[in-house]
């Protein structure tokens, strides 16, 4: 083979290459951020807010999301309860572009080993700030957020950028991986399951 052709093909894979390494980045955007106030050794519970759409228990797309969410959540030692659950599980896909308003933060896990936690009577010069940061979500969002029931206040929220979700079998599969990739952002176990002493579900807290 000619060295000209063979230093042309070799450019043409480099820049192939390079544009494929380019999305991949941009589609494996996935983060996370977290409430200060969040109880996160405290729960154990969870259900699914329900509403129009992909959170509609109709939606084949949202029934995929929720059973993603399930078998993620059951093997960290959650369980799903229908009535008066600790948290409850939102998700939502938003197309093309979009800002989100994020926080810089550690690790939600080594958060919670140092035992910080806030609360309403945490004095102010010891509550902890925030550190506010402007994303630029490319391509289709999913966002999963998970609210304190008590409080009702949102605690944690992981999202993952470049999610286009196509019709048919393959929409079900990128969105389940996109599940995957942003709960490996929530990696906290209930203390049941860390002790081997989760409770057998009860039949009125069985999946709908």
């Amino acid at each position: 083979m000619p060295l000209a052709s063979t230093l042309s093909r070799l450019a043409l894979f480099l820049v192939t290459a390079a544009l494929a390494s380019c999305m991949t980045t941009r589609e494996a955007r996935v983060d996370s951020d977290y409430s200060y106030r969040g109880n996160f050794r405290q729960y154990r519970t969870y259900d699914f807010v329900t509403g129009t759409g992909l959170t509609a228990d109709s939606s084949r797309l949202g029934k995929s999301v929720r059973e993603a969410i399930q078998q993620r959540l059951l093997a960290q030692g959650y369980r799903l309860a229908r009535r008066r659950p600790d948290m409850l599980v939102n998700f939502r896909v938003y197309q093309g572009d979009m800002n989100f308003h994020g926080f810089a933060q550690e690790d939600l896990s080594q958060w919670i080993k140092r035992n910080i936690e806030e609360n309403d009577d945490t004095p102010k010069e010891d509550r902890q700030g925030y550190q506010p940061v402007r994303l630029l979500l490319a391509e289709g969002t999913l966002l999963v957020t998970l609210i304190d029931v008590k409080t009702n206040r949102a605690v944690w929220n992981g999202y993952a950028s470049g999610v286009s979700v196509p019709e048919g079998p393959m929409g079900e599969i990128v969105l389940r991986r996109s599940v995957r990739s942003i709960l490996d952002r929530y990696r906290i176990f209930t203390e049941e399951f860390a002790n081997g002493t989760l409770p057998r579900p009860e039949s009125s807290e069985s999946d709908r």
